[in-house]
């Protein structure tokens, strides 16, 4: 099943970079003024649910574009073809392809492809987490003043009046540094593999997180909602290396 998730994943990837070599302006429409979907969002959803369907016709398919697919199995797929679709309409390395594979709505196998970057990130249950083959592993920082972490917009994207920026405002003088990659599915990745400290974001689907979560948790870090429970991304997502956990989500319940 993992060597399965990472060939489609793989393929994914390639077909979405060289998608975004030819992409124009009639390959775009917007789901809001804000919010895009290109063509190419389409076709690689199109070609991962295909290659699901051809190998696993009876499990369940959950994806971005396409919505839900249920048979009633216990098992299901959870897709985000590209994730950081105004990184790649804008010419920008960080989107990425989500592949989460769950059993009874637990994810025991996931891939996250940065074909831009070169990087496949892969991670099953128990198993560790993986980055091109090489094992990967949360960073050991222990204080907030020496983090670096990562957040998105995707509230303020959907206009949603309850946003980011009161956590943001609060906990910018607190870090070292933050960045902004535009991509869920990178940002864990990239707490997973020690580049990051942690992430946090409001308003996020399942289909952005669901590999991006399994890699944390597999490389040795924690995620929870805003309130330190396991109701994410409903109620936020927050992921770290563990160490710096408890500081960061007291920013989240100081806020409330």
């Amino acid at each position: 099943m993992l060597t399965f998730i990472k060939q489609i994943a793989a393929e994914a990837g390639r077909r979405a970079e060289n998608a975004a070599a030819s992409l124009s302006s009639e390959d775009l429409c917007f789901k809001n003024e804000k919010d895009i979907v290109t063509t190419a969002d389409r076709a690689v959803e199109d070609y991962i649910v295909g290659a699901i369907r051809g190998s696993y016709p009876a499990h369940d398919i959950w994806g971005e574009e396409s919505g839900e697919t249920r048979q009633g199995s216990r098992f299901r797929w959870v897709i985000d073809p590209i994730d950081g679709t105004t990184s790649f309409v804008h010419g920008q390395p960080f989107y990425s392809v989500s592949i989460a594979f769950q059993e009874n709505g637990v994810t025991v196998a996931g891939a996250v492809c940065a074909p831009a970057l070169r990087e496949l990130y892969w991670a099953e249950r128990g198993g560790g987490a993986f980055c091109n083959e090489m094992p990967i592993r949360v960073s050991s920082r222990d204080k907030l003043i020496n983090s670096v972490l990562s957040t998105g917009f995707a509230c303020i994207r959907a206009g949603k009046t309850d946003n980011n920026l009161k956590y943001f405002n609060r906990i910018i003088p607190a870090l070292r540094g933050v960045r902004r990659y535009g991509s869920a599915a990178i940002d864990l990745a990239y707490v997973a593999s020690g580049r990051l400290e942690g992430f946090w974001e409001m308003n996020l689907n399942l289909y952005d997180i669901a590999a991006g979560v399994l890699l944390v948790q597999e490389a040795g870090g924690s995620v929870s909602d805003f309130k330190g429970a396991s109701d994410f991304p409903k109620i936020g997502t927050l992921a770290s290396n563990g160490l710096i956990h408890n500081e960061f989500l007291g920013f989240f319940k100081a806020s409330d």
